[in-house]
């Protein structure tokens, strides 16, 4: 009789222990599903603000260069609006051996995110989109290249800050863009800072230096690019959501691509119609530089256009195309700073406080995207979490 309790023991004994290593087999389970989700939101956020970063930093970099190069081209000796527009779009050929050779096969943003990649549109709606944004981008390059022509470079970037509230006015009605506090300070101050460039530039206009005629062309060409710009902006972010459904490189390529050769040609066209063709030859003559620096100048203005449009449409596709234009606004101040290295300009106080405000608002923006990943990365654990809390509910 002790002999069978002994053995009843010691199989209960072997259950228990049975019982006791499988439940800790699935805690284990249970932990490392659950960590994992975090893990993978810490990943994706990790890569995105440093995709982010990337796309900021080819538009602050890219815009200035650019913008001092277009008003170089101006002030020694070139006179063609055509040929500089032209040198703003032109440049798409540098991404070519990059979009065939490189395996961009592979989704950019679903190895950090996971989204649910929906088949393309067909060819006739997205050749719409692409000629529609296309014809929108050549006539806001070609107002943008009249404005720089006439006005100063500080006058220029105060009117060009103006785009941010155009395109904050269309993504309120296409993007459903909402307005949080901070997105509101950052653009106060981020057209603020713009705002005080317009002062230094009372002293000139005094002095005659732009008649009123080209001063108030440059000015109304200015404003009109500036509000295309942002309408551009939005129609691009509905683009991605609505009609091309893809957050990967190739879609943000085919973007810069497809758009920059249409508005080229458009471009192209209207240079042979103006006849400006013809006199190019004698402005590459009298370009004060020699021509070489005429040559170089056009293509590194068409190599800097162009990782401008890489880090816009990048951000575009990562955030919103409000985010974009601020940053795009960012370095907007940082165009007159460099003309004191390149050109020799003043430096007044006035352009070191609107360096300062658009620092300021800058952060302001970056501050409200990261509440706004924080929060999705804490919805997206809670989601990850509530099934494994089921069992233990209903035990």
């Amino acid at each position: 009789m002790a002999e069978i309790q002994e053995v009843q023991l010691q199989i209960t004994a072997k259950v228990e222990e049975e019982k006791e290593a499988k439940l800790a087999v699935n805690n284990r389970n249970n932990l490392t599903v659950t960590d994992q989700p975090t893990t993978d939101n810490r990943s994706r956020n990790y890569w995105r603000w440093i995709r982010l970063g990337i796309y900021a930093l080819f538009v602050i970099c890219g815009q200035a260069a650019a913008t001092l190069l277009g008003r170089q081209y101006y002030d020694k000796g070139g006179n063609s609006n055509w040929l500089a527009t032209l040198v703003q779009l032109a440049g798409f050929p540098i991404l070519l051996p990059y979009y065939c050779c490189i395996n961009i096969s592979t989704p950019f943003v679903q190895l950090q995110r996971k989204i649910k990649i929906k088949p393309p549109n067909p060819f006739f709606i997205l050749a719409s989109v692409y000629v529609g944004l296309g014809i929108i981008t050549a006539a806001d390059c070609f107002l943008y290249s009249i404005g720089l022509r006439y006005l100063p470079v500080s006058t220029y970037s105060i009117i060009c800050a103006s785009q941010l509230a155009f395109n904050s006015f269309f993504s309120f009605f296409f993007n459903k863009q909402k307005f949080t506090p901070y997105i509101i300070n950052s653009l106060v101050l981020l057209t603020i800072s713009s705002a005080l460039l317009v002062f230094q530039n009372d002293s000139e206009n005094k002095k005659g230096v732009l008649s009123k005629q080209k001063y108030a062309i440059g000015f109304i060409c200015t404003v009109g690019a500036s509000a295309g710009y942002g309408f551009q902006l939005s129609l691009t972010q509905l683009a991605f959501t609505k009609v091309i459904k893809r957050e990967t490189f190739r879609a943000v390529l085919d973007m810069i691509i497809y758009t920059a050769f249409v508005a080229s040609c458009a471009i192209l066209l209207g240079l042979f119609v103006s006849r400006e063709w013809m006199g190019l030859n004698r402005e590459m003559e009298a370009y004060q530089l020699g021509k070489v620096s005429y040559v170089m100048n056009l293509v590194w203005t068409a190599i800097c256009w162009q990782i401008f449009s890489i880090g816009s449409v990048g951000l575009i596709s990562e955030t919103s195309s409000l985010f974009s234009n601020a940053i795009s606004v960012v370095g907007l101040p940082v165009v007159p700073v460099l003309a004191v290295v390149f050109f020799h300009d003043k430096m007044h106080g006035l352009k070191v406080i609107a360096m300062v405000l658009a620092i300021w608002g800058f952060f302001s923006f970056l501050y409200q995207n990261y509440l706004d990943d924080y929060c999705k990365s804490k919805s997206d654990n809670g989601e990850a979490k509530q099934p494994l809390q089921a069992p233990s509910t209903g035990s």
